[in-house]
């Protein structure tokens, strides 16, 4: 079936001659709609003419085409696109070929030289491309193409600013592919060889003339097609050739060791294994390039010697015979030990979110506490020492590529509460490995003991992206699996906002991946700025279960089952739902201010916790609003002096669910040291709040602004209406599950 472009519009620069002439009469014969743009000058940009693009359009019509001519310059990016929206009211493809030489040897170079080049080839291609780009956005399709040169991808002499504007387009249509990517809008390069203006002054004419530009058209037409998916690649073609390029990356070498200078002898007595291409690999995204080198950083931090780039020494292959999970199941890791003193235990307390401002939270950063405690969570940086040190290079049938290793669930049960001090030794087991299509998950199984006694355990999921289709089996009875959340609204809600240096302080702890610091690092791996530990959320989530249902009591705690989904940025706040069944309290944690899931199908097992506690559970007909004012009730004993202070009013609330009112409560600020009663008000009220127990739930998690909420109907006030400013005193400090 022969590819159309009806209903298509395209716009092709620099299509009064040459390739770009072919271009478009090559769109026009397929059905569409074309612009031709040409300024009408000379191979170095002088002079300036309408008779090149006219040319073509009579051309074009002649055929019984539909083309416009324009003879605008692409540094007029805007004025290039309107007239494709003028006469044909749309836009779908946009083929930069625009391009003129001024070529030089490097010394004789001007500025005007290097300046005109890049005003045409990469300047004008940004502007014509951004001028087209919301219109391909709000379409929800888009086909864009750059052209580069052999000059830019390989050097050439004599065209220094020539070569540089070339590379720079790929670097532009390499990040259009991922930023259009969700829009439908695909950016692909193409570095054609074809007789043209440019080629005939360095080619010999016998070659120009058998190099020609409709050898090199039906690629760009099938890049710019409906069916063609692909994006972001770069081509070679001429004479009827087309070639796919990509990059190719030695395996390389570490020459540092950890707490030792790196020195350029080192450098030099690695020359050869470095530029060695024997086991290259073939990175394909930021993210391969950033993880690989994130390997390097765990290994020398575990003291690793100086050697192979793990993540390259294993990037063979991750499946076929590099991968034969049947070796590898059962095998051991190294064993590890960690060392550690109050010092730490306290520091990782405060990396997952507590603070002095708690008072219950002193027992986990005052060493001198009677009760001082390690948080139950601790047990997994006991334990991760086996997982950072790069471990698994070592076991047989495990050639992983650690650019392609994610952590995707973690499992931690305790026997024992930690201790505070004291060296301990983990023992990993490679449990089982899975095929998951995609990938493969990895099982490792470790022990932490203190001497010859069980302290805690821990499971981690680890994803390696690639390595499925070995034709192993999808789940395993020895996978510790997360549990959905029951489909009700949960017992209780806690918001707590984490701080700007977060994931700088978490990373104190031993996590020191630099995705979670550098900004350079973040923006290589895809992020907008360094994003939190997924085992820091892990440990904040932990710690609002072990307050609002084991009293605060590391004892009480047994396991926690997560899985990571979504990335959290320091300073986001985190939003933990919890719902109580008998022993297990089911958890979720979201980012509040987005409302995306960062822990999955989680849990915290408790010991010795009661089928109901009187202080959470919802009463009069199940009202989540109840669970509310009893925590407000509850703060108010320890804080009702500095409320009255602050507020000195009372509040009265009818909470209504169907329609009916189904509860009363009254939120005494000002008499006393304040208190907060179920039931009519029995004195004067200064206020009343009406409003749906939905509604109101939807107050107090942030969902709805208590403004938006008045002005909807939503929230009815009786009163003196001014007092409902306090209401975010009351709601968003004291309220917070």
């Amino acid at each position: 079936m022969s590819l159309s472009f009806e209903g298509r519009v395209a716009l092709v620069t620099g299509a009064g001659g040459g390739l770009g002439k072919e271009y478009a009469l090559a769109f026009a014969s397929r059905g569409a709609s074309v612009v031709v743009n040409d300024l009408g000058v000379d191979t170095k940009g002088g002079g300036r003419s309408s008779a090149a693009a006219d040319k073509v359009v009579e051309e074009i019509r002649a055929k019984g085409g539909k083309a416009v001519a324009n003879y605008d310059s692409v540094e007029d990016g805007e004025k290039l696109i309107q007239s494709a929206l003028d006469a044909f009211g749309r836009i779908d493809v946009l083929v930069n070929n625009a391009g003129i030489l001024r070529d030089r040897s490097f010394a004789r170079t001007s500025d005007l030289d290097w300046d005109l080049i890049h005003r045409v080839h990469l300047r004008g291609s940004f502007l014509v491309t951004r001028a087209a780009w919301n219109h391909m956005k709000k379409q929800n399709f888009g086909r864009i193409i750059m052209t580069a040169s052999a000059a830019g991808i390989y050097g050439n002499f004599g065209q220094a600013n020539y070569s540089a504007a070339k590379l720079g387009l790929l670097g532009l249509a390499n990040t259009l592919a991922i930023e259009g990517r969700k829009y439908n809008i695909h950016c692909n390069t193409i570095a054609p060889v074809a007789g043209s203006r440019l080629t005939e002054t360095v080619m010999p004419p016998d070659l120009v003339a058998s190099l020609k530009p409709e050898y090199v058209a039906p690629l760009v037409l099938w890049l710019c097609h409906e069916q063609c998916q692909e994006n972001g690649g770069l081509f070679e073609a001429g004479a009827g050739w087309i070639g796919k390029l990509r990059w190719e990356r030695t395996e390389g070498r570490i020459v540092r060791q950890r707490n030792k200078p790196m020195t350029p002898e080192g450098v030099r007595d690695q020359w050869d294994a470095i530029c060695d291409f024997e086991n290259a690999t073939k990175p394909a995204n930021v993210q391969e390039s950033l993880h690989s080198v994130v390997s390097v950083l765990s290994q020398v931090e575990s003291d690793g010697e100086v050697g192979a780039n793990p993540a390259a020494a294993a990037a063979s292959g991750a499946t076929g015979s590099g991968f034969n999970p049947a070796d590898a199941i059962g095998q051991k890791l190294p064993s590890t030990s960690f060392s550690f003193t109050s010092n730490q235990c306290i520091l990782y307390a405060l990396g997952v979110g507590m603070s002095t401002k708690d008072p219950d939270s002193l027992r986990f950063l005052y060493e001198g506490h009677q009760d001082f405690s390690c948080l139950p969570t601790f047990g997994v940086i006991l334990s991760q020492a086996t997982i950072m040190g790069g471990g698994l290079s070592s076991i047989p049938g495990l050639s992983i590529d650690f650019t392609q290793v994610l952590h995707g669930e973690q499992y931690l049960e305790l026997y024992k509460p930690l201790p505070t001090a004291g060296t301990l030794t983990s023992e990993t087991t490679v449990a089982d490995i899975l095929d998951k299509g995609s990938g493969a998950v990895i099982l490792l199984d470790v022990n932490t003991y203190n001497g010859d006694k069980l302290v805690c355990y821990n499971q981690f999921s680890v994803f390696v992206v690639g390595a499925g289709r070995f034709g192993g089996k999808r789940s395993s009875d020895k996978s510790k699996a997360p549990l959905p959340a029951p489909k009700r609204a949960p017992d209780a809600v806690v918001i707590e906002s984490t701080t700007r240096d977060q994931a700088a302080l978490y990373r104190l702890s031993g996590d020191w991946n630099p995705l979670h610091i550098d900004p350079g690092f973040a923006a290589m791996g895809g992020f907008k700025a360094p994003i939190l530990h997924g085992l820091c959320s892990f440990g904040f989530a932990a710690r609002h279960v072990l307050k609002r249902f084991a009293d605060n009591d590391p004892a009480k705690f047994k396991a926690i089952k997560v899985r990571f989904a979504k990335p959290v940025f320091p300073g986001q706040s985190l939003q933990t739902e919890m719902w109580k069944e008998g022993s297990r309290i089911h958890i979720q944690c979201k980012v509040k201010e987005t409302g995306d899931v960062a822990l999955a199908g989680g849990y915290v097992d408790l010991h010795g916790t009661s089928e109901a506690s009187p202080e959470i559970l919802p009463q009069g007909g199940g009202l989540q609003s109840d669970l509310v004012f009893a925590e407000i009730g509850r703060r108010v004993k320890g804080l009702g002096s500095e409320l009255v202070k602050k507020v000195n009013a009372v509040f009265g609330w009818e909470i209504t669910k169907d329609g009916e009112k189904a509860a009363e409560w009254t939120i005494d600020l000002k008499n006393g040291s304040g208190s907060v009663l179920r039931g009519p008000p029995g004195g004067k009220v200064d206020v009343t709040f009406t409003l749906s127990d939905e509604d109101f739930m939807e107050v107090v998690t942030g969902k709805l602004q208590p403004q938006k909420a008045f002005f909807s109907g939503k929230l009815k006030v009786r009163g003196n209406i001014m007092l409902s400013q306090k209401l975010e005193v009351i709601l968003k400090d004291y309220a917070k599950l």
